[in-house]
């Protein structure tokens, strides 16, 4: 038993002796070659840095309004709903062979129905029926001067009707807006500045209306498109403040002419009135109020009158600008207006063109109203 015990140890001691020759042979083995490097490209040479430029600012280009004079005349034929009573109504009746009083009654109810109001309309008439009397007037072209000459003196030339937009002092001109609500007045507001402008005034717009949020970017928008500032406050804030501001920038800016639009309002609610006082008081401690334009929606007819004394009453009106015209036949009520308040019409509304807007004269106004064929 011994000798296999002996053999089992000379087995073992074989096996580790090989394993010892074999082991070290196997961690000397070589490793395989690695990959050749690749060959870095070469780097281009940088480009001779030049200095950038500035991109120049875009240009706008800015819209220039329409010269004021002679407006009204180009847009004479606006009127042709109102010439239907005046022109081709009044004319009808006094081209007649025979002047009764059934004659005379239907030029007052015609008068009377333009809005021109029952006292005028009877004086109208009575020192038209004199003339035609005393004159012996007949033909159709004679009845169309002195129904001209009527009407012109009715409108009362002599009144100024020039807007006050020109800087005294090195202080702009102040020139407040106001109106009802729905007359159009913030439109309006943009297309004085564009006649402002258009007579070579610079404006800066005062966006008082704080009540309404589209005021100000309709205001806005106006004033973009003639290289006009605005003045805004935030949504719902003192309007009074906005004016003041407006002035105060108008001033700093050397501008001629400072144009405040304000809230519309009811002439029968007495806070909003109030303050649309307050606001010109705030203005007026960095000077006088040059004008105050009454907006004046020519459709509302006689109601208009009662607008116009209540704003008179509350913040000393000026003048009115009446929109509109062009959808009435009730033109009359230019004559009523300055009848009934003494403010005379300097600005009428003849369209929805930004340059529709022209300042009034009665003679060229009578004519567009009587028409070319009356």
């Amino acid at each position: 038993m011994q000798w296999y015990v002996y053999v089992l140890i000379v087995l073992a001691v074989l096996v580790v002796a090989g394993l010892g020759l074999v082991v070290p042979r196997l961690r000397r083995r070589p490793l395989p070659p690695a990959p050749p490097a690749p060959t870095p490209e070469p780097i281009p040479e940088a480009a001779p840095q030049v200095p950038s430029e500035p991109l120049p600012p875009p240009v706008i280009e800015l819209e220039r309004p329409e010269p004021t004079a002679g407006r009204l005349v180009r847009l004479r034929t606006r009127l042709s709903r109102s010439q239907n009573v005046f022109g081709r109504g009044l004319l009808a009746v006094l081209a007649r062979d025979r002047l009764d009083d059934e004659a005379w009654e239907e030029i007052e109810e015609a008068l009377i129905g333009a809005d021109v109001g029952v006292e005028a309309t009877r004086e109208i008439v009575d020192r038209l029926r004199e003339r035609t009397r005393v004159l012996g007037t007949r033909t159709a072209t004679e009845l169309r001067t002195l129904l001209t000459e009527e009407l012109v003196g009715a409108l009362d030339p002599k009144l100024d009707r020039a807007l006050k937009a020109t800087p005294t002092n090195g202080r702009p001109a102040v020139l407040l807006v106001v109106g009802v609500n729905g007359s159009g007045k913030t439109t309006t507001c943009g297309k004085i500045a564009r006649v402002l402008i258009a007579d070579g005034h610079s404006v800066v717009l005062g966006a008082a209306d704080t009540f309404r949020a589209a005021a100000a970017e309709q205001l806005a928008t106006w004033a973009g498109r003639v290289g006009a500032e605005v003045v805004r406050g935030k949504e719902g804030g003192d309007p009074a403040a906005v004016a003041f501001d407006a002035v105060r920038r108008g001033t700093e800016a050397g501008v001629d002419t400072v144009l405040i639009d304000t809230a519309g309002r009811l002439q029968n609610k007495v806070g909003l009135m109030d303050e649309l006082g307050k606001v010109k008081r705030v203005v007026e401690k960095q000077g006088p109020v040059d004008e105050t334009l009454l907006v004046l929606d020519a459709t509302t007819g006689q109601n208009g009158l009662e607008q116009a004394r209540v704003f008179t009453e509350v913040c000393d009106v000026t003048g009115v600008v009446l929109t509109k015209l062009d959808g009435t036949a009730k033109g009359g009520i230019v004559i009523a207006v300055q009848r009934r308040l003494n403010i005379p019409v300097k600005l009428v509304g003849l369209g929805e063109g930004p340059d529709d807007l022209a300042p009034f004269d009665p003679g060229q106004f009578v004519d567009a109203l009587l028409g070319p064929d009356a």
